[in-house]
């Protein structure tokens, strides 16, 4: 059986207190084996961006436990939680998150940054992410001045710039128009086949999900019946052309979006 590189036990994530407390998960259980592609699905307030936090220990739960290689995360240091979050763990998020008034390779490097690595190593690496990505020759250039798909490219440099073994994706491709979209989703799921990196990603479109090896739907804070994911692939010229027997294979039901 391949291993779990993230399990979660009787997840329970309350906000608030009393009267006034609000649960977004009711007992999760999960389990992600390494080099899975996963898409959490469900309509808007299901808890699916709560769950991706939790699991990428962004926040921590109520009650239950998140095991990262088969350790409790409630077991690890503040340090070492940081250096699981920085090291072996890549995020990409909807909104970009770049610092504008710094260039791209500096945006990329900053989790070498943060680890301490050295000026030198941190511009080679860099440099070589951006490679792969066709954004080398952007390195210099401000990210005030980059278009949405590059912002979200230079997002997904710099969660690769670490190499990670999980990357967690929510909505990467919500800011995205839909062809810029599909070249986005291309990049995560050739990581994911290539590299073997595991991906986990929240979002509300249901041709990013159908892709994926596996979806897990949430619905009030609880995991009800699991997605079946269709055999075909949905490639980004099909996308882009909205073929219509891919989009007739998508489960009816995945629908909504945020928390």
């Amino acid at each position: 059986m391949t291993a779990a590189v993230l399990q979660a036990q009787d997840l329970v994530k309350t906000y608030g207190h009393g009267q006034n407390g609000f649960t977004a998960l009711h007992s999760v259980n999960l389990r992600i084996k390494a080099g899975e592609s996963v898409a959490i699905v469900g309509k808007s307030g299901s808890g699916k961006s709560t769950l991706m936090h939790l699991l990428a220990l962004l926040d921590a739960p109520t009650s239950g436990s998140v095991t990262v290689q088969g350790r409790d995360a409630q077991c690890l240091s503040a340090r070492e939680l940081n250096r699981v979050r920085n090291t072996m763990f890549g995020f990409v998020f909807q909104q970009f998150f770049l610092t504008p008034g710094q260039t791209v390779l500096e945006n990329v490097v900053l989790p070498l940054t943060i680890a301490g690595v050295g000026r030198a190593e941190r511009r080679r690496r860099g440099l070589a992410v951006l490679e792969r990505l066709e954004l080398a020759e952007k390195a210099g250039a401000r990210a005030t001045d980059l278009s949405g798909g590059q912002k979200q490219r230079v997002a997904i440099a710099r969660a690769l710039v670490n190499d990670p073994s999980v990357i967690f994706a929510d909505e990467p491709t919500g800011n995205l128009d839909s062809a810029t979209g599909a070249v986005v989703q291309d990049i995560l799921f050739e990581l994911h086949r290539d590299q073997g990196i595991t991906v986990v990603i929240v979002t509300h479109d249901p041709e990013l999900a159908a892709r994926c090896d596996r979806q897990v739907r949430l619905r009030d804070g609880v995991i009800v019946d699991p997605v079946p994911s269709p055999v075909s692939v949905v490639s980004a010229d099909q996308v882009i052309a909205g073929d219509p027997v891919e989009r007739a294979e998508v489960p009816l039901g995945v629908s909504g979006g945020g928390r």
